[in-house]
């Protein structure tokens, strides 16, 4: 699908939402066992990024099935409860997750999410308040925060 982002590859295993990647991907979307024609499932997530991209949604309500391991899914359960024009550092995501040792480990989970945007990952920012890692690259997610309302500040 197209977006104010570029374009944007839904995978779906049928049941599910399994995959959202950007061109330019740095962790590309594994598609094994995808389903490749049109489906209501990436119908459905198609319209509800289009409503989200055009200030009408908030939230998301899919069926998705995010692959990773038992920890990778822990923190992507903590990420999806993080509000819509709110973000949180790394350390406080550790710390929610009652793992603030694990604060780097916690941060390469984040940047696994096989869904990001309906899976919120790109909330999260350095404790310092700066823009930090994201799969689909920095301008994607200083743009997503700025859509929500949760970014003044500019990389330059």
């Amino acid at each position: 699908m197209d977006s104010p982002l570029g374009r944007i590859t839904l995978t779906s295993d049928g049941e599910a939402l399994v995959g959202l990647a950007f061109e330019e991907e740095r962790h590309p979307v594994d598609r094994s066992g995808a389903v490749e024609e049109a489906n209501p499932i990436l119908l459905d997530a198609e319209r509800q990024l289009l409503e989200y991209f055009g200030n009408w949604r908030r939230s998301f309500d899919l069926a998705i099935r995010a692959a990773g391991t038992e920890f990778q899914r822990q923190v992507w359960q903590h990420l999806a409860d993080i509000p819509f024009g709110e973000t949180i550092s790394y350390l406080e995501l550790a710390k929610r997750m009652g793992k603030e040792k694990a604060v780097r480990a916690v941060g390469l989970a984040n940047g696994r999410n096989p869904v990001s945007i309906l899976i919120p990952c790109h909330r999260v920012i350095g404790a310092d308040g700066s823009l930090t890692g994201y799969g689909g690259g920095l301008w994607r997610k200083e743009h997503l925060l700025r859509h929500e309302g949760a970014w003044q500040k500019t990389l330059f």
